[in-house]
């Protein structure tokens, strides 16, 4: 997107949010994440996931989560 969207974000908060989104989806595919997958994971888990451990929901955070975070994390990993 280009910076000229952003005029359309409603407010300024607004286009920091979407920046911010923007952000991690970006990551999320240069941690070759599948995009649906990671973010409904994510989406599913953020209101009950303690603020002061947020990081553990970021795309390169993946590793250290429960065995159950770990099957999703191979079923978005790329067979090698």
């Amino acid at each position: 997107m280009s910076r000229k969207n952003y005029l359309f974000a409603g407010s300024d908060a607004g286009g920091e949010r979407a920046a911010a989104i923007y952000s991690l989806i970006g990551t999320a595919k240069l941690n070759s994440l599948d995009l649906e997958t990671y973010l409904r994971d994510v989406v599913s888990r953020i209101a009950d996931h303690p603020i002061n451990r947020i990081e553990e929901l970021l795309p390169w955070n993946l590793g250290g989560w429960n065995h159950t975070c770990r099957r999703f994390l191979e079923a978005c990993m790329p067979p090698w």
